[in-house]
C-alpha cells in the first residue's frame, strides 16, 4: 500500500521532519555535539522508521516533489549572493593564501576519490561523490549531485550514498581536527601571539551597518533579487544545454548571483542585506534537505558499504596529512597556522560550523587566536563553494571520469 501526498502535505510533512531533527538534536548530546544538521538527522531518522515500516507491512509514502528543485536554486543562488569579492580583499592576504590551499586540497580530495573508486572497480562518480561533493560540500551539495548521478548516469542507491559521506564528514571532521592541532602545537613548541590578540582587527568590529534588521519589505526585495537570478541562470542553463555544454542547472543561478552582489558592490547602486540573504538560504536548504530525505532507501547502501568505507577511510587520513604538512606551513608555520590547520580538518570533511566548533575548542585550552577566526570562517561560509563547483567541473570533464 502506497499513500501519496500532494505539494501541501509534502511541504507540511518536510517541516515536520526538520522538526524531529531538531528535538533529536536538542535530547542527544552526541548529535548536537557533532553540528549534524537537523534536517539530516531527522530525515534519517525518518527514512529509518520508513525502511522498517515497509519492510514489515509493505507499506510506503509517496511525496510530490514539485517544490524541491525551486528550494535548491534559491539555496544556491544566496551562495552565490554571499560571494562578495570586497570580503575577500578585506580580509587580507591570509585568506587568499588559505582560499588558494583549500582548492588545492578540494583537487587532491577528489583525485583520492577517483583513484580509490578504480581500484575498488566502483564508478568514478561514487569516488566524487566520497570527494569534495559531499565532504567538502556537505549535505545540500551531496543531494543535487547524488540526483544528478542518478538522472542522468543511472546510478543507483547514490543519494543515500551522499548522505552517509556527508554524515560521516562532519562527525570525523569535527573528531580529527584537535588531534592534528594538538601535536603541531606541542611539536613546535607554539603560543598565541599576544600581541595580535591585543590589537583589535577592523575586520571583525561591530558596524552598525551592518545590523539591519530583518523586516518584511527586506525579505520580499532579497527573495525578489533571489527569483530573478534564478530566471536569468535558467535562461544561461538552456542556452548552455542549446550548445551542448552540460553543467547542474543551479551553477548558474550561483555564478549569477554572484555577478550580481559584486556588482552592487561595486556600483553602490544598492545594498544587499546579509541577514535576510543567510535566512532564506538556510530556510530553502533546511526544507530542501528534509525533502531530499523523506525517501532514502537505506537497504541499497548494503552492496557498496565496505569499498566507501575504505574510500572514506583514506579521504579522512589524507585531510589529516594535508593540514599537518601542508595547511600549517603554508599558513605561516605559527600558532595561528596550527589553529587554522585544525580549523581547516572541520570543514575539509564537514562543514564551516564544524571548523569553528574546533577552533573553540583549540583556543580554549591554548589561547586565542584571532587571524584564525577570521580566514577560516571567510573561506569556508563565503568562497569554498564556489571554488568547490569549479573544480567539480574539471573533474567532470577528465575522461577517466567520464
Amino acid at each position: 500500500m502506497t499513500l501519496e501526498l500532494g505539494l501541501v502535505e509534502t511541504a507540511a510533512a518536510a517541516l515536520a521532519i526538520w522538526f524531529l531533527g531538531f528535538t533529536l538534536n536538542r535530547l542527544i548530546p552526541l548529535l548536537r555535539n557533532n553540528n549534524l544538521p537537523e534536517p539530516v538527522v531527522g530525515g534519517i531518522t525518518f527514512a529509518l522508521i520508513s525502511s522498517v515500516v515497509y519492510s514489515q507491512f509493505e507499506f510506503s509514502v509517496s511525496f510530490d516533489m514539485t517544490l524541491k528543485t525551486p528550494l535548491m536554486l534559491v539555496f544556491f543562488t544566496t551562495v552565490g549572493l554571499g560571494a562578495s569579492v570586497r570580503l575577500l580583499v578585506k580580509g587580507g592576504p591570509k585568506v587568499v593564501l588559505f582560499l588558494l590551499i583549500s582548492a588545492l586540497y578540494l583537487m587532491l580530495q577528489n583525485g583520492t576519490g577517483v583513484a580509490l573508486a578504480h581500484a575498488a572497480d566502483l564508478h568514478p562518480l561514487l569516488g566524487m561523490l566520497a570527494g569534495s561533493i559531499t565532504l567538502s560540500g556537505g549535505h545540500g551539495t551531496g543531494v543535487t549531485y547524488a540526483e544528478m548521478f542518478t538522472d542522468v548516469n543511472n546510478l543507483q542507491g547514490t543519494m543515500e550514498l551522499a548522505m552517509a559521506c556527508a554524515t560521516f564528514g562532519l562527525v570525523l571532521g569535527g573528531i580529527i581536527g584537535g588531534p592534528v592541532t594538538k601535536r603541531l602545537i606541542q611539536k613546535n613548541k607554539l603560543k598565541p601571539n599576544e600581541e595580535a590578540v591585543a590589537l583589535k582587527d577592523e575586520s571583525v568590529t561591530y558596524d552598525v551597518d551592518d545590523k539591519d534588521h530583518v523586516t518584511p519589505r527586506r525579505m520580499m526585495e532579497t527573495m525578489l533579487i533571489i527569483t530573478l537570478c534564478m530566471v536569468g541562470g535558467d535562461f544561461i542553463y538552456k542556452q548552455l544545454s542549446a550548445l551542448g555544454v552540460t553543467v547542474p542547472s543551479f551553477i548558474c543561478s550561483l555564478f549569477l548571483g554572484m555577478l550580481v552582489t559584486n556588482f552592487f558592490d561595486l556600483t553602490k547602486v544598492h545594498s544587499l542585506n546579509k541577514e535576510t540573504i543567510d535566512l532564506w538560504g538556510t530556510i530553502s536548504l533546511s526544507v530542501f534537505l528534509a525533502m531530499a530525505l523523506m525517501s532514502l532507501k537505506l537497504w541499497e547502501l548494503l552492496n557498496l558499504a565496505g569499498p566507501m568505507i575504505l574510500i572514506l577511510a583514506a579521504q579522512t587520513t589524507v585531510m589529516a596529512l594535508f593540514a599537518y604538512f601542508i595547511t600549517f606551513r603554508l599558513m605561516g608555520k605559527d600558532y595561528d597556522a596550527a589553529i587554522i590547520a585544525g580549523g581547516h580538518c572541520g570543514f575539509g570533511l564537514g562543514a564551516t560550523p564544524t571548523a569553528v566548533a574546533n577552533m573553540n575548542a583549540l583556543v580554549s585550552r591554548y589561547g586565542p587566536s584571532p587571524q584564525a577566526f577570521l580566514v577560516v570562517p571567510l573561506v569556508g561560509a563565503f568562497f569554498i563553494d564556489i571554488v568547490n563547483a569549479l573544480v567539480i567541473q574539471i573533474y567532470f570533464a577528465l575522461p577517466i571520469v567520464n
